[in-house]
């Protein structure tokens, strides 16, 4: 599991690619245009980085040379539907780190994503931990100290991406977008049930609860 941040403007690719990322169990940003993504590389950390080259605001070349001169080193694949051996050139000595034609098959993209990662200098870690909380990403499970923990998915995909976003705050809509991404019928209340759920099962009798509400704005789970 990686955390990856896909900028990209189309619609109907950005549903393709969170399919095809989400069946290798990676954390999916998305943004749709340059300087948005240059606010999030500011505030998250990620393990790769997908960038069209063709987005409103700064174009992909652009953003891949700000995010190079200002010493980020995180691998970045590049898409776009230029194929000439110019473009690809320009690509590349804008600091990506691969370059990839549209449209390209499900196989390839995840090819190149696995070979990117395996080289990655932000290492995706098969462990997240808090207080005495384990959820070892590898094989699904959680510990709360000695005691396993039974989640049902989505309850394992909330506490998962809140691990991952430590002191960030995320409405139920928020949630909605980034964990429930091709399920359309999922409403708010079923967010704020499965995180009733989780509270239940990963929390201790007497000791404040591991994710936090901020009255208002939603859901976080605070730095200790």
């Amino acid at each position: 599991m990686a955390k990856i941040l896909v900028v990209e403007d189309d619609e109907s690719l950005v549903v393709e690619l969170k399919e095809i990322l989400s069946q290798e169990g990676h954390v999916i940003d998305v943004v749709n245009d340059g300087r948005s993504a240059l606010e999030s590389l500011k505030n998250f950390t990620y393990e790769l980085l997908i960038f069209d080259v063709n987005i409103p605001e700064i174009n992909g070349v652009q953003l891949c040379t700000k995010f190079r001169a200002d010493g980020g080193i995180t691998p970045v694949l590049m898409l776009t539907g230029l194929s000439s051996d110019s473009d690809k050139e320009t690509g590349l000595d804008s600091g990506a780190d691969d370059y990839l034609t549209k449209p390209f098959s499900s196989r390839e993209l995840q090819a190149r994503i696995r070979a990117l990662l395996r080289r990655s200098p932000v290492a995706p870690s098969s462990a997240l931990k808090y207080r005495d909380l384990v959820v070892d990403t590898t094989t699904k499970s959680v510990k709360r100290g000695e005691k396993d923990i039974k989640l049902w998915p989505k309850e394992y995909d909330v506490l998962v991406y809140l691990l991952k976003h430590i002191n960030h705050v995320f409405d139920t809509d928020a949630l909605l977008n980034r964990v429930w991404p091709m399920e359309a019928e999922t409403s708010p209340e079923a967010i704020r049930q499965c995180v009733k759920r989780l509270r239940e099962k990963i929390d201790v009798d007497g000791e404040p609860s591991i994710i936090s509400t901020v009255k208002g704005f939603g859901y976080t789970i605070k730095d200790i």
